[in-house]
């Protein structure tokens, strides 16, 4: 499993620091966590860590519309898949 590590730093280190929380998200892959009055506020990552956690999140979507698919049922012999999409294919 994925373990995203996290800073947390103050609203005030983002407008004076922004060059080193940056930093944190980019060479260090780091969440940081920016606080408002000692509570979290918002989330900086880098933009490949969005666009990977992004992409993770859709694939966990589909699995588990796979397994509700599984559980009611609604699945057909790998054989009819197969066939269906070689006919996609050659259509295509």
């Amino acid at each position: 499993m994925l373990s995203l590590q996290e800073t947390i730093r103050p609203s005030a280190d983002l407008r004076n620091h922004y060059n080193d929380i940056s930093k944190l998200c980019k060479e260090n892959k780091e969440a940081v966590i920016i606080t408002v009055n000692g509570r979290g506020d918002t989330v900086s990552l880098s933009y490949e860590e969005y666009k990977n956690m992004k992409a993770r999140i859709e694939l966990l979507e589909i699995l588990s519309e796979a397994e509700d698919d599984v559980k009611n049922g609604r699945v057909l012999p790998i054989n009819t898949t197969f066939d269906d999409l070689r006919s996609m294919l050659q259509e295509g």
